[in-house]
């Protein structure tokens, strides 16, 4: 077994002034923690990993505890390790608030950034007004929660934050913005023109992405499906904003059997089209989890933070090893 931990803080102090007459200042302290575990048997490897953190830097500390954050990641190693080849085909998956936001981001957020939308390089260009995810989805894009790691005062262009409703009741309300994008498509600024460093050009950037929790107990969600797969954990992923369609790694999975959770599986993964999961879920937990990370896109990475509450989707293509699906 292998194990490494990093500890990593960083504080920017941001100036903005343009010839619009912004001058405008902010101040982000990040702190994040992570332990990342590989578990061999001789045959297989298998890696655990699990990240903590988000602004105000070392007080990240005061809210978490570093034991067992190394003991989640070694568990997770260790359980996918033992655990059998995932069954292949299509059933019912329940993802839960622990998976972290993979899904939103990747499979929703990305394509509601506005330069893909005006370059009509997004599934959701055009599209403002329309049904394109399942009425009980609401997802909104807000830097302005406290500690997240994807959270700031002003994005990178001195416009104020501000909380985002990128999908009502499953209506595509709004895009992410930068000025540029504001001035070519004529509409409303949300703040989320974002940079790595003064050295990379603005563009459109999630902040802090989140499905809005239901009013289902997850418990029930998980009763509610016979034979399926419960996603605690998600791993990364790919997405082509133009079709939608996605392909996601699951790191940690188990087994439904009888509408109660079973033993775990290995391998697995999600592949689907972002607009048509979104419209298939037909039931979202109480609930709300948060990932956090690093988003890279046009060479350059920002935080973000991510968040889902339990989510079912009645029918979705999972990809493992036993093709006979006898689960």
């Amino acid at each position: 077994m292998q194990v490494k931990s990093v500890y990593r803080d960083a504080t920017l102090s941001i100036l903005v002034a343009n010839s619009d007459g912004v001058l405008a200042r902010d101040e982000r302290s990040y702190g994040t923690f992570l332990v990342q575990v590989v578990a061999s048997d001789g045959k297989h490897i298998q890696v655990g990993y699990e990240p903590v953190g988000g602004t105000g830097g070392y007080i990240v500390f005061e809210e978490m505890d570093p034991v067992q954050v190394a003991m989640t990641a070694a568990r997770r190693a260790l359980t996918m390790l033992e655990a059998p080849e995932a069954p292949a085909g299509k059933m019912p998956v329940v993802l839960s608030s622990q998976a972290g936001g993979t899904m939103v981001h990747e499979a929703v957020g990305h394509g509601l950034e506005a330069d893909l939308t005006g370059q009509k390089m997004s599934v959701y260009a055009g599209k403002v007004g329309e049904q394109v995810a399942s009425p009980v989805i609401t997802v909104v894009d807000d830097p302005t929660l406290p500690g997240r790691r994807g959270s700031y005062n002003i994005d990178d262009e001195g416009v104020p934050a501000s909380r985002t409703v990128l999908v009502k009741d499953g209506v595509l309300r709004a895009y992410m913005s930068d000025k540029q994008s504001v001035l070519r498509d004529n509409i409303p600024a949300t703040g989320n023109g974002r940079r790595q460093s003064f050295r990379h050009w603005p563009i459109p950037r999630m902040s802090n992405t989140i499905i809005e929790p239901g009013k289902q107990d997850p418990a029930e969600i998980v009763r509610s499906v016979d034979r399926g797969l419960l996603v605690l954990k998600m791993g990364g992923g790919q997405v082509n904003t133009v079709s939608g369609d996605f392909v996601f790694e699951v790191s940690e999975g188990y087994l439904i059997r009888g509408g109660e959770v079973g033993g775990p599986v290995r391998g697995a993964t999600l592949a689907g089209n972002g607009p048509e999961v979104l419209k298939s879920v037909d039931m979202v937990g109480s609930d709300l989890g948060f990932g956090l990370g690093t988003c890279g896109k046009d060479g350059q990475g920002v935080p973000v933070g991510d968040a889902q509450p339990t989510l079912r989707i009645p029918e979705i293509v999972v990809g493992g090893r036993d093709a006979e699906g006898k689960y």
